[in-house]
């Protein structure tokens, strides 16, 4: 046995293999290596699945499965964009493709190592000596980084970028990505582009765009994103940012396009499919929307990177077609996600939303009402966000389409469109929501005009002085349509004219209770779930302590520990 290291038999490794001989290879030499317990799993998509409850120490996989679709290098970019691989992971492929391109590619998507065939136990113990040495080295870093102090993180990084300290380029990434998390974006962009200047590396271009986008400067950030774009073709991340960008602005069919091309560079990528499935959703090409969405909900049965709007909308599409075994289906797993996560609204507003269209399906005329009354109560609560306003539309705008009218699905209708038409790409979202129903669509831009009359009466009586009168309308008005475009402008005003105002201590109290409330991250429209961190950059999910419990039951996984003579089925 030659020991990798002094820490290695404390350490838990991963084999992700569809090749039985060379699996058997791997754990032979990581045995030989000294690794305290080896998990073994012939299948990518069961390895995802450990993987995204479980923390191991290092990883091999490899890059090709014959027989699917998905990956090694699937596997590891929907694992790091939905922040399940901490930076405690050494994650290295192993492949026998040998090109350049490969090894590029791989290199700039946060590899820890790339191994390729044939290989040997020197060459694989010499690829783990470094990428483990590199942890230890930064090991300061990723400490500050699971106590949640990220400011400390990011000077730390910034000192080993500016000494060109050992693995100083690897600590200005996570520098950089620190520092746009801290919202220092001109610091971001700095560094992104002192990494592109002594390494012309497409992931530092890319950071470039994103410090620029989230400072507010899309238009500079999409040009440098289109440069990327037309130098990298297939860097799938640079997709990612610019779909998010152009969602963002309004931009839906350009989006959907974006979204197209980079399911078409990886398409087995989890995250990416239900993009493009929602985006086609919205921009009425349903035929691609349902395949997509359909894939999605069928590689990721079980997976925490499925978000349970696609399974939503999917039933949604069920429903349109008229396919009620299908909905059915979709339902039920909605159903599951529900006793799985009894605490969470939203997973049970997503229930009874579709639960609206399976019983409009099945002729259920008083359960549609019961379920569809119940969900139009909740439409002021705090909770209720953009997307579970955005799904009751949906549901409204069948049930109109549908022989049950309901006389207070007007007001609903209204009341949804007061609060959440705050932005032309809002309001746009929305009405792609109720496109059903021409009639419905109209009453929601109707609202929308009349929300920017009561912002711009405002900002007239500004102009003329009356700023008083101006931030007493925007309360009034802020305070009965819960709308964030008007409660933010009244705080604007009372920033900005404190001194002017007799009452401005109490107006300010008041607003400041309807911005808690009302204008948080729930009320931004987005298209499926809030992602944890932006598209494009490395996670910051910090290492969780390693249970004592053995690897999950798994009919693909086994475990061979140090102190078993054999790989063991659990």
């Amino acid at each position: 046995m030659r020991l990798l290291d002094s820490d290695i038999s404390d350490t838990r490794a991963l084999v992700i293999d569809a090749n039985p001989t060379s699996r058997t290879v791997l754990v032979s030499m990581l045995r030989d290596f000294g690794v305290g317990e080896i998990a073994q799993s012939s299948r990518v998509h069961d390895a995802r699945r450990v993987l995204e409850n479980r923390v191991f120490d290092i990883v091999l996989c490899e890059s090709h499965f014959h027989g699917s679709h998905m990956t090694g290098q699937d596997l590891l970019d929907d694992l790091r964009r939905a922040q399940l691989l901490p930076f405690s992971t050494v994650f290295v492929m192993v492949t026998a493709e040998a090109s350049y391109a490969k090894v590029a590619e791989a290199a700039e998507n946060a590899l820890d190592s790339y191994l390729l065939k044939p290989h040997n136990a020197d060459t694989l113990g010499e690829r783990l000596r470094h990428a483990r040495e590199r942890k230890r080295v930064l090991s300061s870093i990723f400490m500050a980084i699971e106590a949640n102090d990220f400011a400390s993180a990011a000077e730390l990084c910034l000192d080993r970028f500016r000494q060109r300290g050992k693995f100083w380029l690897y600590a200005a990434r996570i520098g950089a990505e620190l520092l746009l998390r801290l919202q220092r974006h001109q610091e971001a962009k700095t560094l992104f582009e002192a990494i592109y200047a002594v390494q012309a590396l497409p992931w530092a271009k890319l950071g470039v765009a994103r410090a620029q986008i989230e400072a507010g400067s899309a238009v500079e950030g999409r040009r440098v994103l289109e440069s990327l774009i037309s130098a990298q073709p297939s860097f799938a991340d640079a997709y990612d940012i610019l779909g998010r960008t152009q969602i963002e602005h309004g931009d839906f069919d350009g989006a959907y396009r974006t979204y197209a091309k980079a399911v078409e560079i990886t398409p087995a990528s989890l995250t990416r499919l239900q993009k493009k499935g929602m985006t086609a959703f919205f921009v009425g090409e349903m035929g691609e929307a349902a395949t997509a969405l359909h894939r999605a909900c069928m590689l990721g049965n079980g997976s925490k990177l499925l978000d349970y709007q696609s399974l939503f909308l999917l039933g949604v599409l069920r429903y349109d077609g008229g396919d009620l075994k299908a909905l059915v289906r979709c339902h039920e797993d909605l159903d599951k996600a529900r006793e799985k996560q009894p605490q969470s609204a939203r997973v049970r507003r997503l229930y009874q939303t579709l639960e609206v269209c399976r019983a409009l399906l099945e002729r259920r005329v008083p359960d549609v009402v019961a379920t569809v009354r119940s969900l139009a109560e909740e439409r002021r609560r705090e909770d209720f966000d953009y997307e579970a306003a955005g799904n009751l539309l949906i549901a409204l705008a069948r049930l109109q389409h549908s022989e049950i009218q309901l006389e207070e699905a007007a007001i609903w209708i209204r009341d949804i469109a007061l609060r959440y038409c705050a932005s032309r790409t809002a309001t746009e979202l929305l009405c792609r929501s109720v496109a059903l129903v021409p009639e419905v669509e109209k009453q929601v831009r109707g609202i929308h005009a009349d929300i920017e009359k009561q912002a711009e009466l405002a900002m007239s009586l500004t102009v003329a002085g009356q700023v008083h009168a101006a931030v007493k309308s925007l309360l009034v008005h802020g305070n009965q349509t819960l709308n964030t475009k008007l409660i933010d402008l009244a705080w604007l005003l009372l920033s900005k004219h404190r001194d002017k105002l007799p009452e401005a201590d109490v107006q300010s109290q008041i607003v400041a209770d309807l911005r808690n409330r009302y204008c948080n991250a729930g009320a931004q429209a987005t298209i499926g779930r809030k992602e944890k961190r932006a598209a494009g950059g490395l996670a910051l999910r910090e290492a969780a302590a390693k249970p004592e419990s053995k690897v999950p039951v798994n009919a693909s996984l086994v475990v061979d520990q140090k102190k078993q003579p054999a790989a063991q089925a659990v």
